[in-house]
């Protein structure tokens, strides 16, 4: 759900009437894609419903302390990006699992349907092998667009980056993407 109108009713009854019952709904529009943005960054099932529990807490408590969200599919995002680079400070090198142990954790969490909605024709696991190979910044920005499908302008909030710089790293992302899958089906 895109639509800022009835974001912002919701918001405003969770801050104004104290409505627990309207977070559940903000709650249970966000909690699946926030989830799997998570996911796809940390790679572990357990850490990433963790982070997710966090996102949602930092949420409530933001809505009840400030004034004013303008754009609250960006906002959630940006607490969620946030959160994820502060689990990657507290982690050390050491902790990191293999990328055998990734890929068995990302296939037991997908479903049929996930793999409806991003119509990929290759197999999950070459994707994935693909999107760890790419640095964050580009895995990031093509898991927005073409995974949550939001819009250049929507990712440059959510990122706080300009539109042009967006379009300059989804170019160069999905280009780099290219030459990976070009490098492996050479093998």
């Amino acid at each position: 759900m895109k639509g800022n109108y009835s974001h912002k009713i919701l918001l405003y009854k969770i801050k104004s009437l104290d409505d627990a019952e309207s977070y559940g709904k903000l709650y249970d529009l966000y909690v699946d894609r926030i989830y799997r943005f998570i996911f796809f960054k940390v790679s572990v099932k357990e850490d990433a419903q963790d982070l997710t529990s966090e996102v949602f807490l930092k949420t409530w408590q933001y809505i009840k302390e400030k004034d004013k969200i303008d754009n609250f599919n960006a906002f959630i995002y940006q607490i969620a990006r946030n959160i994820v680079i502060d689990y990657y400070r507290k982690i050390s090198v050491q902790n990191v699992i293999s990328d055998e142990k990734q890929l068995e954790n990302i296939q037991d969490s997908f479903s049929e349907k996930l793999l409806n909605e991003v119509n990929i024709n290759i197999e999950m696991t070459q994707v994935l092998i693909y999107l760890n190979k790419l640095k964050d910044e580009y895995r990031e920005v093509i898991l927005l667009r073409y995974i949550e499908g939001y819009s250049i302008k929507e990712i440059s909030k959510i990122i706080e980056k300009p539109q042009g710089s967006v379009k300059v790293l989804v170019h160069r992302a999905m280009k780099r993407l290219r030459q990976i899958s070009e490098e492996n089906s050479k093998k």
